[in-house]
């Protein structure tokens, strides 16, 4: 079929008829050798260059010495005309020329490149080739180029590609797709058409009827939409048509079909795919399905914005520059919806949006829409996704703790103009609860960081209400990690830094752990040991008056306060309800609950009176250091300067500690002693 020529600067196309060719046409670099009345037939533009340059060749014949060399070129207005050359590029025309015999025309900027009028060639000589949604688009524009009309010619090729796009292509979401991407090669000629158009309304309406619930997208997408057509006889593909064996193949799954689609919708380029999500967002389209197409969209073309997904680019593929991931960014976050999303997976999506948009330097407002829009879902987040590092010189921490703050702002700003938030029996929003478990976490893990100042410690801290925790113990941790990377803070920083926590709301342990911390000032540890004497107080107190209330034997109407107390001891309760089928109650287990109830009662006087003598000894200490420092010279301060209190501290030989009391002994022990 193809040869080489000599004289050839790309690859030649013959057409193995029997009949030699009259006639060359050269798009890009392929030259095609096809005889004259094929063509001529079938194009009213080939027609017209054909006798064009048979004219100019018998011209040149009768004048040889006077005439100019001209050649017939494609120019962008669709007209060709004579133009002169050099004359080193005359003579090799006529050498040419001479040595072919036959007119010679070159098409400049055809659509769809040779591939097309290759195709085109096949339909005037009658040979069946394969047509599909992608090459059908740049085959309607060449026709239109060619101007192969029904006007000039019978069941032309552009009335067969109009058909077959209309009955094959548009009605298929995904064939859809695939026309569309085949317009960016032919982008003017396409809108001009309005093919473009078409392909985007066919996208819209058809993701827009089907049910987002379901995604059965069109059941001949995976057909492939390739037929055969020749010029006699171009069959007409009814969309949605379906042989009986593929009726009966199982349909894919609603997340395979909803990849396919996104994945192709994600292969167009950016002016064609803002003017779809434009077209989704004017025609009413789920939010949930723009997001999705928004997502695909920029895992595909934005490297590096999922931790997960941090692979190195092929050699093969060209990354984007840093303007164009920029323009990406702002144009998919611009388009985002701004309702929550009912995709949990979104949040990690939008913080890595969020960190590739600081790393590029977008605009204030795209950084400001994402922050938002975080906001509004704050409660899907994870630990790892608020860690985003400070990538500007002006903050001096590791991690960016200004964008949490201002993150969580935008969620309790969202959380109280919603009326519609869920909310528990006892008034707590289950969000806002989540979203206090993730800061507690956020705030030990940046409490280790050497530079971070205990004002935005704090403040960051005292941002959630008192109902978005529970218990205080995961701010307790963040406490002791914050006073534990920081021993030069002073005093009054220390207790300013306890006093976000709430003594009350630690649990027993994290009151055991915490009446041992070294770390924790000297008010802290008492108001702590005091709320864990309250504790025990209510606990023994409930033990009481379940042991004293009568058993359900001697008595038919249970009192109410026995009831009580049953439900806050668990003991009592499963030994009540082991005995209760039997209607009496072991009186040698309640002998045991009365004496143990008593010792943990004298074990809370004792605490109780240890903890008075510990706060009269602190009382005692602060007012005789107090009138030391009254009556105290300047002429008792060292040579070297030393600080007041270090003498104070020399003089009496104390220094001082964290103490506890141990409930089984009559003085106070110092744990750092206990544990050398």
């Amino acid at each position: 079929m193809a040869s080489e020529k000599p004289r050839s600067k790309g690859q030649a196309w013959f057409c193995t008829t029997g009949l030699p060719s009259d006639i060359e046409i050269e798009v890009d670099d392929m030259t095609f050798h096809l005889h004259k009345f094929p063509l001529m037939s079938k194009s009213r533009k080939l027609h017209r260059l054909i006798t064009t340059e048979q004219e100019t060749r018998s011209f040149s014949t009768l004048n040889p010495q006077t005439s100019m060399a001209l050649t017939v070129e494609e120019e962008s207005d669709g007209k060709g005309k004579g133009h002169e050359i050099e004359d080193d590029e005359e003579e090799d025309k006529q050498e040419e020329t001479e040595e072919n015999g036959y007119p010679h025309i070159k098409l400049e900027n055809f659509p769809g490149s040779s591939e097309s009028f290759e195709m085109v060639a096949k339909f005037c000589y009658g040979v069946k080739f394969d047509l599909s949604a992608s090459t059908a688009v740049p085959l309607r524009c060449a026709a239109d180029h060619l101007e192969m009309t029904e006007e000039y010619s019978p069941d032309n090729l552009i009335s067969k590609t109009e058909r077959f796009l209309s009955h094959s292509v548009y009605k298929s979401l995904r064939e859809s797709i695939k026309a569309l991407k085949a317009c960016e090669s032919v982008s003017p000629l396409a809108e001009s058409l309005g093919i473009t158009e078409q392909c985007i309304d066919s996208i819209v309406s058809r993701a827009s009827s089907a049910d987002p619930s379901l995604f059965g997208w069109p059941v001949n997408d995976g057909g492939g939409g390739v037929v055969g057509i020749s010029a006699t006889d171009l069959p007409l593909i009814p969309g949605g048509a379906l042989k009986p064996a593929d009726a009966r193949r199982k349909k894919p799954s609603r997340d395979t079909n909803m990849e396919l689609w996104f994945e192709d919708l994600a292969q167009l380029s950016l002016p064609i795919f803002r003017a779809v999500i434009l077209s989704m967002r004017s025609g009413d389209l789920s939010p949930d399905v723009i997001e999705s197409c928004l997502i695909c969209y920029a895992k595909k073309h934005i490297p590096g914005i999922l931790r997960s997904n941090r692979k190195p680019p092929s050699s093969s593929s060209t990354a984007a520059s840093e303007n164009e991931q920029r323009e990406l960014l702002e144009t998919i976050t611009a388009n985002l919806p701004l309702d929550k999303s009912s995709i949990s997976a979104t949040t990690r999506f939008l913080f890595g949006l969020l960190r590739t948009a600081i790393i590029l330097n977008a605009s204030e407002t795209c950084r400001d829409l994402l922050e938002r829009k975080i906001g509004s879902q704050l409660e899907r987040a994870t630990l790892d996704d608020l860690l985003v590092p400070s990538y500007s010189y002006l903050n001096e921490t590791l991690y960016d703790v200004d964008l949490v703050e201002r993150i969580l702002g935008h969620f309790l700003d969202a959380l109280e103009q919603s009326n519609t938030a869920l909310v528990e029996a006892d008034g707590r929003s289950p969000s806002l609860m989540l979203v206090g478990k993730l800061i507690d976490g956020f705030l030990a893990e940046i409490a280790s960081d050497a530079n971070l100042k205990s004002d935005k410690f704090y403040n960051l801290a005292i941002s959630l209400p008192d109902q978005a925790r529970l218990y205080d113990d995961g701010l307790y941790r963040a406490v002791d990690v914050y006073l534990k990377a920081h021993p030069w803070v002073s005093e009054a920083e220390r207790e300013k830094i306890c006093g976000v926590m709430d003594c009350q709301k630690l649990t027993l342990e994290a009151c055991t752990h915490a009446a041992q911390n070294e770390r924790l000032p000297l008010r802290a540890v008492v108001q702590v040991l005091f709320f864990e004497q309250l504790q025990l107080r209510h606990a023994i107190a409930g033990s009481l008056l379940a042991a004293q209330s009568p058993s359900p034997s001697q008595s038919t109407e249970p009192r109410p306060s026995a009831t009580t107390a049953r439900r806050n001891l668990t003991i009592t309760e499963e030994e009540g309800d082991e005995t209760r089928g039997e209607g009496q109650v072991d009186a040698g287990k309640w002998k045991k609950t009365v004496r143990e109830n008593q010792v943990l009662r004298l074990d809370m006087d004792t605490m109780r009176t240890r903890v008075h003598r510990l706060e009269r000894e602190c009382s005692n200490m602060k007012k005789v250091i107090a009138k030391i420092d009254k009556e105290g010279s300047p002429a008792a301060t060292t040579t070297t300067d030393r600080p007041r209190s270090w003498s104070i501290t020399k003089k009496f030989g104390c220094k001082f500690k964290t103490q506890v009391c141990d409930s089984h002994e009559a003085t106070m022990v110092d744990h750092r002693s206990r544990r050398s």
